[in-house]
């Protein structure tokens, strides 16, 4: 029991406990069954876009550029679906060549940060330009609306099962499979080695170019599953719709406890940072307060999170220092 109030991951989920108490009070609506599905489905997107960076920030590592390819692999969609037409082999075309051509953004994002060694922020920052520029060159800043999609498009995204919605289920996919790459295969103990300590990691032979072009080619994959996900849940392409939600998603992972500089994270804390930012934007929905200011809160959030995590971990620095002074 004392482990377990020492996780980070208990810390997160109290917190969410003891919000959602808190919004029950203030409105009944919050606790309906209806009301929690809708908070997961709205936050499917961010929740899938936030396991993979997951991992990325595990390794010391950031990528901006997710919002960009997520955009991006929407209006791939949105184009294939106006080209093909509504028939069986334009869902088959969605469904494949989404999650390929954001793995493709993911690699090219992967070897400029482990070929050429440009820093990971720099890196994504450019390609995040790139790709931004050239969605609204092609769409023209263009909306592609539900009667544009396949009605077989169309029909899968109000599919459920259990009465759970298939967007949900997408996400906890995504999180149950990056969890068990992390915990139980080789290249999830690769990353957290690299993570840790990458110097010490490729003296045992960790490969850490493969571990990097790993990571954000996998982030890519994620960002096009998510675009199918994000146009499935709009029923349209919005080629403007993702901009500054990088940040958001860097605020569910650091909310979950990893740590920014690398090292440490956990699917599961991810899985709760999402959680309790879906419940904050529901919160200050029903407390119908502006949605302005939905990004204050927000930006507080990920200030408190980051200063508690910092001071945190000096204390803890301090401590072994005077330990090992000590011995």
């Amino acid at each position: 029991m004392n482990k377990l109030v020492h996780q980070k991951e208990f810390g997160i989920a109290l917190v969410v406990i003891l919000l959602s108490i808190l919004l029950t009070v203030l409105s009944p609506v919050f606790l309906t069954p209806g009301n929690i599905l809708d908070i997961l489905k709205a936050n499917s997107v961010l929740g899938i876009l936030a396991v993979g960076m997951t991992l990325i920030v595990i390794t010391g590592g950031i990528d901006v550029s997710v919002a960009a390819v997520t955009a991006a692999v929407t209006v791939i969609i949105g184009k294939l679906a106006v080209t093909i037409g509504s028939s069986t082999s334009s869902l088959l075309a969605i469904f494949i060549i989404a999650p390929l051509a954001g793995a493709c953004f993911g690699f090219i994002n992967g070897l400029l940060i482990a070929k050429t060694k440009i820093p990971p922020i720099v890196a994504s920052l450019g390609t995040m330009s790139i790709i931004s520029g050239l969605t609204l060159y092609v769409t023209n800043g263009d909306y592609v609306n539900s009667s544009m999609l396949p009605k077989g498009f169309l029909q899968f995204s109000d599919f459920k099962i259990g009465g759970v919605s298939i967007l949900i289920l997408i996400f906890l996919l995504a999180a149950i499979f990056t969890w068990f790459l992390l915990k139980y295969l080789t290249m999830g103990r690769d990353i957290l080695s690299f993570g840790g300590n990458p110097v010490s990691a490729m003296r045992v032979g960790i490969n850490s170019t493969k571990v990097q072009l790993f990571v954000y080619t996998y982030m890519g994959l994620l960002a096009g599953i998510a675009g199918i996900v994000q146009t499935a849940y709009n029923k349209g392409v919005d080629p403007n719709g993702f901009s500054g939600f990088e940040l958001t998603v860097i605020a569910a992972v650091v909310l979950g406890g990893a740590n920014i500089m690398g090292g440490s994270g956990s699917i599961l804390g991810t899985v709760l940072g999402t959680l309790l930012l879906g419940i904050m934007q529901n919160g200050l929905i029903l407390a119908k307060i502006n949605t302005f200011w939905q990004d204050v809160f927000v930006g507080l959030i990920i200030l408190i999170a980051v200063s508690y995590d910092v001071i945190k971990r000096k204390r803890a620095d301090k401590s072994l220092a005077k330990v090992e002074v000590e011995a």
